[in-house]
């Protein structure tokens, strides 16, 4: 298997429980595997590829299963969190690893989260980006979310019924895309006290309370048809099944209630990011759930897309991170 220089990006097709896992790697060195969230790919860590590389280390950007060039199973409870953890190990493996450090965003925080809880023999080190970690706990997730807005519907409620989100962003995936990645970024999110886009309108649609008009900053035309072109290819069935699995992951889980993460980890969230604000008792709650925190940090003026809206500063963070826990070792 030939292995990347700092400058080369290989793309591979490795062997996965689901049948095969599309992944992009830069750089040689301690294995760090990136996981990106929803609605992403493996581009959302465009600009960490060649700086981790740059810094030493071999830096392993993955399309989660559902999403991109890797398998899309039909069945629905094949998206359960524990399947993804066991792609990350599969990927650790093909890859001729032992362990590696996992980082993910969004989503993809989650599934790090939970591939350093029930395989710390493979994931020696987490890096969360946007969702803090929160330990299993407390009534089913589909009972908190049908309580959440009142009148209106939460949008995980929403993604959770099968085919209806799909109805909303499939005819136009480029322009459903472009609205969310604008909701949540900080320079062109909704007003304060404008309808919250994390929620749905009786009898509406997500999309009716998107931004109209402009890109985000850190996103361009290119970047936007290159994210567009391969929901338009794969539809979105598969990103959303994360979503529809979220009561079975806590049935899944239910040894490592309240279990923390020990291992050295890292988080990195945006000051203006709806996931860091709701969840702000689970940042607070870090010093028991997070034991093994190297370094926490909320970048000022920043939204949900964190490694791409500020990629310099998480390309610091991560690095400084980075070499903290490879010299630990």
């Amino acid at each position: 298997m030939p292995q990347p220089s700092t400058t080369d990006r290989i793309h591979r097709l490795v062997p996965s429980p689901a049948g095969r896992t599309h992944l992009v790697e830069q750089g040689t060195g301690p294995l760090v595997l990136l996981v990106h969230g929803f609605p992403e790919s493996w581009y959302s860590w465009r600009h960490q590829l060649p700086a981790l590389a740059a810094a030493g280390y071999r830096a392993v950007a993955v399309d989660v299963r559902g999403y991109g060039r890797s398998s899309r199973p039909e069945a629905p409870t094949a998206y359960r969190i524990l399947e993804l953890v066991e792609d990350n190990v599969a990927v650790v493996k093909a890859l001729g690893e032992e362990s590696a450090i996992v980082v993910g965003h969004d989503w993809g925080a989650n599934i790090a989260a939970v591939s350093a809880l029930v395989r710390p023999d493979v994931f020696r080190a987490v890096g969360l980006l946007s969702v803090p970690y929160a330990p299993r706990g407390g009534p089913r997730p589909s009972e908190i979310f049908a309580q959440m807005g009142g009148d209106e519907e939460f949008y995980v409620s929403y993604f959770q019924e099968p085919g209806r989100a799909e109805a909303e962003i499939e005819p136009d995936v480029r322009g459903w895309l472009a609205g969310l990645y604008a909701a949540l970024s900080a320079d062109t999110m909704p007003a304060p006290g404008a309808p919250d886009p994390h929620f749905v309108s009786p009898g509406g649609a997500q999309r009716d309370r998107f931004p109209t008009g402009r890109l985000p900053h850190w996103l361009d035309e290119h970047d936007l048809d290159l994210y567009a072109g391969e929901f338009e290819r794969t539809g979105m069935t598969g990103a959303l099944n994360r979503y529809r699995n979220m009561d079975r992951d806590w049935e899944d889980l239910a040894d490592h209630d309240g279990a923390p993460l020990t291992q050295p980890s890292l988080f990195i969230g945006g000051g203006r990011d709806a996931s860091t604000t709701w969840l702000a008792d689970a940042i607070a709650a870090y010093p028991t759930t997070l034991p093994g925190l190297l370094s926490s940090r909320l970048l000022d003026d920043c939204g949900h897309w964190i490694q791409q809206e500020r990629p310099e500063d998480v390309n610091r963070i991560l690095i400084d991170w980075l070499t903290r826990v490879t010299s630990d070792k």
